[in-house]
């Protein structure tokens, strides 16, 4: 969950960007948070772990925090539309192409990841990327 919430935070702060609103990022933080729990469970992290302080807790701080150098990646690819120069510090760039090849070995969808990836490559465009992802279907996140 450490490393993913870093990709996470990105997309977060493209909606932060973009100016979507406190409910679209609340919606993308709790989407994130069940793709993160899909993929730890399935490499047997303990669901008590990934719902505390170290797990949630890290997640929401990391995808709201004015110090969390991914969520302000994100959100200037968010207000920018663009894709801006990577930073060395921004983990959540590495990291995202990394989780979503472990997520398809494993079989676990991370269609948030997956926007993410698109959008760094520049394949998919920020407004597609959200597009896509709030007009998911909306269904029980838990399982």
């Amino acid at each position: 969950g450490g490393a993913v919430k870093n990709v996470l935070a990105i997309a977060a702060g493209i909606v932060a960007g973009r100016g979507l609103g406190a409910s679209a990022l609340a919606a993308m933080v709790a989407r994130g948070f069940a793709e993160l729990r899909r993929l730890g469970e399935s490499l047997g992290a303990k669901p008590e772990t990934l719902m505390g302080l170290s797990g949630l807790g890290d997640l929401v701080l990391t995808c709201s925090g004015p110090q969390s150098r991914n969520f302000a990646y994100g959100r200037q690819i968010g207000a920018e539309g663009d894709i801006p120069a990577p930073v060395e510090l921004v983990e959540g760039i590495e990291t995202a192409r990394v989780t979503r090849d472990l997520a398809r070995r494993q079989h676990i969808p991370m269609p948030i990841v997956d926007a993410v990836v698109a959008v760094l490559s520049r394949k998919l465009t920020v407004d597609a990327a959200i597009e896509g992802l709030m007009t998911r279907p909306i269904k029980r996140e838990a399982g």
